[in-house]
């Protein structure tokens, strides 16, 4: 408070009544020096600034580091689930498998007891039966060929029975080979399945562990971004002095010059940009309260005209949530600039404007707690202090 009545009365003192022009540049050295030592102030609260932004980077290329090894083994997770779901599908599979072998050898094991009892019966009978003589078989034959005939029929009757007991034998035998390989790869399978539920579990602690890490890095951060916006808070107190005291130098400088020379005219930047309205920078580019403001604030009236600050095509024209009413212009080379908050548009998307055209007029739309322009440069879409290409 007392500084701000200094402040104050150095004012009052520079702009009361003619001065000479010895008097007038000692309340100038003398509001410099004040300037100078607020600089100084001002250097150390950047100063910490810097070493917070520095922290603040560190944790978020950690947090970064990390969240790419949280994906990494999500990724990792993904392909063991569709992994082990791919097997569980392929046990089923088997599993029915399996059962129909097992039938199958059922059936077989059956159709086999069958034969070998028929083949059996057949034996008995034969043995109990009178065994026929080649004598009597060519005696109770009509002829020499229904003898002949007779004698192949009863080899064959044993043949046949013994060739479809070898068969049901052999297919049993098969099947039971099939089966047993079956029930191995199953178990293999078995196998595999477990091994998989481990690696799952053990992705599952790591990207556990990776989370809270992150979880652990991002509190810290926030607590880094409050102590800096604390030190924003405390910069904007200091700059808001400067501002003042900046302006009193300003004016003073003009009399002095005005007193030796005249007023100079304004010059354009060699960036080749213009101001898109004229009035004092209420925000600059850069961080307050923990977040990066993207351009600079220029505090003029509701329904100032807004100018190109370079010849361009507009790209992006209406309302946009945070910025308002807004205006993008491509000027070419990488190099686009942005106008918000505007009260009105004056262009239309995909018109050509040259520099210095009205494209709007200030006002106060979206987020915004006072009229003026809020102003950006971009190149390759990246925010860069407009002040230096203005």
């Amino acid at each position: 408070m007392i500084g701000r009545l200094l402040l104050a009365l150095t004012l009052t003192l520079a702009f009361a009544g003619p001065a000479v022009g010895d008097d007038i540049t000692a309340k100038k050295q003398a509001v410099d020096s004040r300037i100078a030592t607020l600089h100084g102030t001002l250097t150390q609260v950047q100063r910490a600034q810097s070493g917070l932004r520095g922290e603040i980077d560190g944790l978020s290329s950690r947090i970064q580091t990390l969240e790419t090894k949280v994906g990494d083994v999500t990724l990792t997770l993904q392909t063991l689930r569709q992994d082990l779901a791919m097997r569980d599908e392929r046990l089923t599979k088997l599993n029915d498998l399996y059962g129909l072998q097992s039938e199958r050898l059922g059936l077989l094991t059956r159709q086999y007891g069958l034969a070998v009892a028929r083949l059996n019966e057949r034996l008995v009978a034969i043995f109990e039966s009178p065994q026929p003589s080649t004598l009597d078989v060519f005696l109770g034959a009509s002829s020499i060929q229904d003898a002949l005939d007779k004698a192949d029929y009863l080899a064959l009757i044993g043949q046949e029975d013994r060739q479809v007991a070898a068969q049901v034998a052999a297919s049993r035998a098969a099947v039971r080979q099939a089966r047993s390989r079956t029930n191995a790869l199953r178990e293999r399978v078995r196998g595999e399945e477990r091994a998989l539920a481990v690696r799952e579990s053990q992705e599952n602690e790591t990207r556990g562990a990776l989370v809270d890490a992150s979880n652990t890095l991002s509190s810290a951060k926030q607590k880094k971004l409050v102590a800096l916006s604390d030190l924003d808070e405390q910069e904007r107190d200091e700059a808001s002095e400067i501002d003042a005291l900046q302006q009193a130098s300003a004016a003073l400088a003009v009399r002095i010059r005005a007193a030796q020379a005249g007023n100079g005219d304004v010059t354009p930047s060699a960036a080749g940009l213009i101001w898109p309205v004229q009035g004092p920078i209420t925000s600059p580019f850069g961080w307050r309260w923990g977040r990066m403001h993207q351009g600079i604030d220029i505090g003029v009236p509701t329904g100032t005209p807004i100018h190109a600050a370079a010849a361009g095509r507009v790209i992006y024209c209406g309302w946009e949530e945070g910025y308002g009413n807004l205006i993008v212009l491509d000027n070419g080379g990488d190099l686009a600039t942005a106008y918000a908050h505007q009260s009105a548009l004056a262009v239309t998307c995909g018109q050509d404007v040259s520099q210095g055209q009205v494209i709007g007029y200030v006002g106060c739309t979206g987020h915004c707690t006072g009229p003026h322009l809020h102003f950006e440069v971009r190149i390759n879409g990246n925010p860069v202090d407009p002040l230096g290409y203005l």
